[in-house]
This record gives C-alpha cells, structure tokens and sequence, in this order.
C-alpha cells in the first residue's frame, strides 16, 4: 500500500494569547474550525482545541479498529459507541497530554463481555492513532457490551 498522506492548515491572526485561529482540513470535510488559546485553556466557548481533534481522531481511529476486529472475529458490530478524553496538564513546567482515555461501549451480537474486552485490548494495540501516542501518553480503554436490540416479529 502507498504512503497515504493527510492534511490540515491553521491560519492564525493576531498573538497567541489574543488572537484567534482557523482550522481546515484538506479534505474539505470541515473548515474554519475557531481556534484560540484562551479556548484552549479556559471554557471553550464554541471553539476547539489540539486535544480535542486528539481526542476526536484517537476515538475515530479506535472504533475503526474495534470495528474491523469484530468483523474479522464474524461478529460485526450493531453499534460503536466510543468516548475519548484527552488531559493536558503542566509537567515540570511545561504543558503535556498526559492521557487519552477511551469509553466504549458496543452492540454486537454473538460475544461476550470478555471477547468484546479482549477485542477492545487488541484495538488499542493496533489503532494507528494509538501507537503514535504510546510512550508519551497513557493511553487507558474501559470497554462494555451492551445486549443486542430485539426487534419484535
């Protein structure tokens, strides 16, 4: 498989700590996402931040993953559900994502609860956006099926 090479551009006016920024991904599936440190910071205040695309990308990047096991396994998911949180905090005086956790919570017919943990574990190894995180952040996943939906005949 060829390399596959993503983009994203942030222009920014102003300083950094009055001024404001505009994210666009190069697909042109989202632009002008509103960027400021102050939102980074403080209350969001309908602006995004670097930890909350990391923590969009890592949640998206896993459910594929968790995803393509099941399927794999012959047991295709219902339902993803998948909530990521990434923490930034001061370290020695400098800020660090720190964590990324992730909440999964799955429908997926013909498994069991430690199938769908161990699916979950093997996600987290394999997720691209995982590995790029690991070594520097602690990257922690609680996984929990749900019963499939009966549909009355």
């Amino acid at each position: 498989m060829a390399a596959i090479k993503r983009s994203a551009e942030v222009v920014w006016e102003g300083t950094i700590a009055r001024g404001a920024g505009q994210l666009s991904g190069g697909s042109g599936a989202f632009a002008g996402f509103l960027v400021t440190a102050a939102s980074r910071f403080g209350e969001p205040e309908g602006k995004t931040t670097p930890e909350e695309l990391i923590a969009a990308a890592h949640a998206t990047c896993f459910t594929m993953a968790l995803g393509s096991i099941l399927a794999r396994e012959h047991t295709p998911p219902e339902r993803l559900e998948v909530t990521a949180v990434c923490t930034l905090e001061e370290v020695d005086g400098n800020y660090t994502i720190t964590t990324s956790e992730l909440d999964v919570v799955g429908r997926v017919a013909g498994i069991d609860q430690a199938a769908f943990e161990r699916a979950a574990q093997e996600a987290e190894r394999i997720c691209p956006v995982s590995r790029a995180l690991a070594g520097n952040v602690e990257i922690r996943s609680h996984s929990r099926l749900e019963d499939s939906v009966q549909v009355p005949r």
